[in-house]
């Protein structure tokens, strides 16, 4: 009978482990870093927490109309964090801003641990944010509503200014030689909207002109911007305020035969594409995975250690000037949902 010494199995065992673990690294590093973010996506398909704080629920409400890609990724980032942090994710939206405060109440009335909301239209929300604060359930703002945040009792807001972001708007089309612009608000009373277009008449040199279109009915826009395009011939470039409405800007501008460029507010896969292709000039990113990310973590810190960001200012997440050149470089992680 052979006597099997079970110090020196142990030694190969170890050996033959170092040596995986070795061409696991290895290959890990000549990928880029492709298998560290399988890895992760695959956490997350699995739902691993990273920590094990109870198990709250968090509920997301927003302006958001049916079908918006910027809403999309906003959601990707707060549904990354919940998995992060093990929380319960629920998201709600409406276009309407009184069907926008009653699904708040909803959650209210469910007691959830906290709240994340818009306030495109402020003035409507107010009632139910102060209610959610009333009821002890700690409130984050983002996106929109940066002046009204703290006054409604959240605990900070997250998103870009929008008046600083439509100033850096008005100053491009300065350095790129613009004289006439069209500003397209597809959301009438949204107040960031406005915000934009008069932060970027502000700064800009040339004439800058409100266009009010119907931004639940695309085939409206492109029919819009085309006739303005047509009436006036003088105008060189067209700011939209959202991703999907830059397509039917590019549209409209080829219909009416027009050298004007297209520019956009937010950043998606189509978006970087056409900045790579230089069928658009530029875009504004406020990075909508952070505005979502940053929220559920926000209230999960909140939650677990009392932590407060901002010191009663809004935590930033642009604006950011992406061009040409920065696209390639951004692509990927505009086709995986993440900018």
């Amino acid at each position: 009978m052979t006597r099997v010494r079970t110090g020196g199995v142990r030694a190969a065992i170890g050996a033959v482990l170092a040596v995986v673990l070795g061409a696991t690294l290895a290959g890990c590093s000549s990928t880029g870093g492709k298998r560290a973010e399988d890895a992760r996506k695959a956490a997350a398909a699995q739902g691993r927490a990273a920590v094990n704080t109870p198990r709250w629920t968090f509920a997301m409400v927003t302006h958001s109309g049916d079908g918006d890609t910027f809403w999309d990724i906003v959601q990707n980032g707060a549904e990354q964090a919940a998995v992060k942090d093990n929380v319960n994710f629920l998201y709600a939206h409406s276009d309407e801003a009184q069907q926008q405060a009653q699904l708040v109440d909803s959650y209210v009335a469910k007691g959830v641990d906290g709240l994340i909301v818009t306030l495109a239209k402020p003035d409507a929300m107010r009632a139910a944010v102060e209610k959610a604060v009333k009821a002890g359930i700690p409130v984050i703002t983002v996106n929109s509503g940066a002046d009204r945040s703290k006054a409604y009792g959240a605990l900070t807001h997250i998103g870009q200014d929008e008046t600083v972001a439509g100033e850096a708007v008005g100053e491009e089309l300065d350095k790129r030689g613009r004289k006439k612009a069209l500003c397209v608000l597809h959301e009438q009373g949204n107040i960031g909207h406005e915000q934009r277009c008069a932060g970027a008449k502000k700064t800009f040199g040339g004439e800058l002109v409100n266009l009010y279109v119907d931004g639940t009915n695309m085939p409206d826009v492109q029919a819009s911007i085309l006739a303005k395009l047509q009436a006036d011939p003088s105008v060189d470039a067209v700011v939209t305020l959202g991703a999907p409405f830059a397509d039917a800007a590019v549209q409209a501008r080829k219909s009416a035969g027009s050298t004007a460029e297209v520019d956009t507010f937010d950043l998606n896969a189509k978006v970087a594409g056409a900045l790579a292709a230089g069928t658009l000039g530029f875009a504004v990113d406020q990075q909508p995975y952070l505005q979502g990310y940053e929220a559920v973590d926000l209230l999960w810190l909140y939650r677990y250690n009392a932590d407060v960001l901002g010191g009663g200012l809004p935590v930033l997440t642009g604006p950011q000037i992406i061009t040409k050149d920065d696209a390639a470089a951004l692509r990927e992680y505009t086709e995986r949902g993440t900018r």
